[in-house]
């Protein structure tokens, strides 16, 4: 180990690329998305001129969501890999105590949470994987996996409509934008509160950047999971070096961008709900 302060690593190379490429592409999705659907307002016009015009607009949101797809196809890839490798069976991958489903424990720090908010009890001892983590990971499960589904419908409607009737087109059309609006005020208020806006994160986690956190730090976030590793002897495989200085900064600058880029989004929606919606 460099240097004297120790750091527990969260993700791997690859966890953090996937995260990388996720939020390129939502982040392409929501401008191209949302400018095509308030293409009436005076944003979304100056923002159709950036992309090069509506109908490049169009052509960018549909290579991001090949991208996000891909990502998503990965991911579910990589955990069958994960299961294999650790030889267990989809039991335990699916319901045990390091499993991204909510299971009792969760239910239980939530409660405790809402006594710790309000000064009727201690801080909850956080697993691997908090509530808000798995609630956040299944929001965008099921976003991934219902505005792609009814992108692709719309994308292809002459093959779709060999299967479905030609009136689901536009169901599709609704479910998609409705969706997609949701999506992007869920992950632009709510994921970037739960990840950077909380007290002891603000004004920035930048963990999913860098794969680690200070070893202090994560006794403090996760000390059920600390615990846990300290008494199975296993904490020292995954104590690791921070990343130089430089690479910091860059991983800082690109989680600005993202976090002024995503509120900015939210601040035109709101107006043009507010005043210039049809």
């Amino acid at each position: 180990m460099t240097g004297t302060k120790k750091y527990f690593l969260r993700f791997n190379t690859l966890n953090r690329s996937l995260h990388f490429f996720m939020i390129i592409s939502f982040l392409t999705l929501s401008l191209t998305g949302m400018s095509l659907k308030f293409s009436y307002t005076t944003w979304a016009k100056i923002l159709s001129r950036i992309f090069g015009g509506f109908e490049s607009a169009g052509f960018l949101h549909r290579f991001s969501a090949i991208v996000m797809i891909t990502v998503f196809l990965i991911h579910l890839i990589n955990l069958i890999v994960v299961k294999r490798k650790e030889s267990v069976s989809w039991k335990t991958m699916l319901l045990g105590e390091n499993s991204m489903l909510f299971n009792k424990k969760d239910f239980e720090d939530f409660i405790a949470s809402l006594k710790w908010f309000v000064g009727k009890g201690p801080r909850p001892e956080y697993g691997r994987w908090t509530y808000w983590e798995k609630f956040d990971y299944f929001a965008v499960f099921w976003g991934v996996f219902v505005i792609g589904l009814t992108g692709l419908t719309l994308w292809f409607p002459e093959f779709f409509t060999r299967f479905i009737p030609g009136w689901f087109i536009n169901v599709a059309t609704i479910i998609h934008s409705d969706e997609a609006l949701l999506a992007t005020g869920f992950i632009f208020t709510v994921h970037f509160f739960n990840t950077h806006l909380r007290p002891e994160k603000f004004p920035m986690d930048i963990v999913i950047f860098s794969g680690s956190v200070p070893l202090e730090e994560y006794k403090l976030d996760r000390p059920a999971e600390y615990k846990k590793l300290v008494e199975s002897g296993e904490l020292e495989k995954y104590l690791s070096d921070p990343q130089p200085p430089i690479v910091l900064i860059a991983m800082k600058i690109f989680g600005w961008a993202a976090l002024i880029t995503g509120f900015s989004v939210i601040i035109w929606i709101i107006y043009a709900m507010l005043f210039s919606y049809r």
